[in-house]
């Protein structure tokens, strides 16, 4: 009885995650689109929620909710599903729908896709050839095989996502790094942008008059076809009139040129609009905050190179070993493990919510940099696959951060997994982001004021 009862809430909490997924998909990703697969709002509705029940159970370990038994049956059955779904599912529809948009392969796409996915399988198994991800007695077909590699991947994700998170966040926040932008600057710059539109008009204008010329003296139905007579045009003409060829390169040239001060037009309105939003109180604390997330970012770094050079990897979760340095210290009787455990719930709690929302906001803004009416649907697919992995992947490492004793039953259901290797694999991962995001930010800072200095 009590197995069907946990069942019920474990389905319902499922159901909600579904339809949160579901709104998520229609509001957000393809607000701008018309849905024409509903099997691809299907397979990101269940990639969410199942991803989601995985942090469900995290905190229901925590807190004690639900039998024992039944927490390891949906453990179980979660990741089956999930695995299913990250490995055989998404990959062969992704390859199903970039085959349906190839005209020549439209009537064998099934067997297209099958290539495809064969295709994915032997890279995606050949991935875990070159890491120390599996104890040697796991058989080929064994579940850790999956998981192992879909870690690899999530895990590596996470890093790049977390280095580059850690050095744009204050870069963002922070007033110090803010151009100082004039009303003088934006008005220079729109007075070039209108130059550069004048000249187009005057430009087209000209083409336009030069073609009605040829048209009254009968040029336009007399002119060569063909390769030759191509040629001809571009590199000869008649005696006054104008070479069209040559002009409406210019035009395009301007036009390219236009293109790139209306977005440095743009640029520098939202740079002011900073500055100002940065004198405000809501301002300042942001700015504070991006003063915290540098300290953090510089400690992260050098924890994370400590953690490579030494070959480290805490066997004690943060929360545990902070208390235990502090009581120590102060010389005060204290329930480490009483308060271990509620301060461990509440710092996965903000983990498991900070994740979430971090995730749907990158794949928003990364599905709106690259989709369109042709692409949408792949582009839906592979940001299923990317919150899968990234998901399953998170429970590989917030399983450090829980205390000893409820790691237990994680540890059963991923199996005899090289934990210790992915942090570590984290580590480097994370290092060479937060470095490179750091050349970036600062090559990008260095060339901004000098690009819009320029004459």
């Amino acid at each position: 009885m009590s197995f069907l009862i946990d069942s019920s809430i474990m389905i319902t909490s499922q159901i909600l995650f579904f339809g949160f997924g579901w709104l998520f998909f229609m509001r957000q990703l393809f607000k701008d689109y018309e849905v024409r697969q509903y099997v691809v709002q299907v397979i990101f509705s269940v990639t969410f929620a199942f991803s989601c029940t995985m942090f469900e159970l995290i905190i229901f370990e925590i807190l004690g909710v639900l039998n024992s038994s039944s927490r390891y049956f949906h453990w179980k059955m979660n990741l089956c599903v999930i695995l299913l779904i990250l490995v055989f599912m998404v990959p062969f529809y992704i390859g199903y729908f970039i085959v349906s948009n190839i005209r020549l392969l439209h009537k064998q796409r099934l067997l297209f896709s099958c290539l495809l996915w064969l295709t994915f399988m032997y890279f995606f198994w050949k991935l875990g050839d070159p890491f120390p991800i599996l104890s040697p007695k796991h058989g080929i077909l064994s579940i850790e095989q999956l998981i192992s590699r879909v870690g690899v991947i999530g895990v590596t994700l996470m890093a790049l996502l977390s280095g580059f998170g850690a050095v744009n966040c204050p870069y963002t926040y922070m007033s110090y790094f803010l151009r100082n932008v004039t009303d003088t600057d934006i008005l220079a710059l729109e007075r070039r942008l209108l130059q550069t539109m004048d000249m187009i008009i005057s430009k087209k204008k000209r083409m336009a008059m030069a073609r009605r010329t040829m048209f009254q003296k009968g040029e336009v139905h007399n002119r060569p076809s063909g390769f030759w007579g191509m040629i001809k045009s571009v590199t000869a003409s008649a005696p006054g009139s104008e070479n069209l060829t040559l002009i409406q390169q210019e035009v395009d040239a301007l036009e390219e040129l236009s293109r790139q001060l209306f977005l440095e037009t743009a640029d520098l309105y939202a740079t002011k609009e900073r500055i100002e939003y940065s004198k405000t109180f809501k301002g300042k604390y942001f700015n504070f905050l991006g003063y915290f997330f540098s300290i953090y970012c510089v400690w992260k770094i050098f924890m994370a190179t400590i953690n490579i050079v030494f070959d480290r990897v805490g066997k004690t979760d943060p929360v545990t070993r902070g208390i235990e340095i502090t009581v120590n210290y102060l010389g005060i009787q204290f329930d480490v493990k009483f308060w271990s455990q509620h301060i461990s719930f509440i710092l996965v709690g903000i983990i498991i919510v900070t994740s979430i929302r971090g995730l749907l906001i990158t794949l928003t803004k990364f599905f709106y940099a690259i989709s369109s009416s042709k692409s949408s649907n792949v582009i839906v697919l592979l940001l299923a696959q990317i919150m899968g992995m990234y998901f399953v992947s998170s429970v590989l490492l917030i399983r450090m951060s829980m205390p000893v004793e409820y790691r237990t039953i994680i540890t059963e259901v991923l199996g005899e997994l090289q934990f210790n290797f992915y942090h570590r694999w984290f580590d480097v991962i994370f290092l060479v982001s937060a470095l490179s995001s750091i050349l970036f930010l600062y090559l990008a800072h260095k060339q901004a004021p000098e690009k819009h200095m320029a004459p």
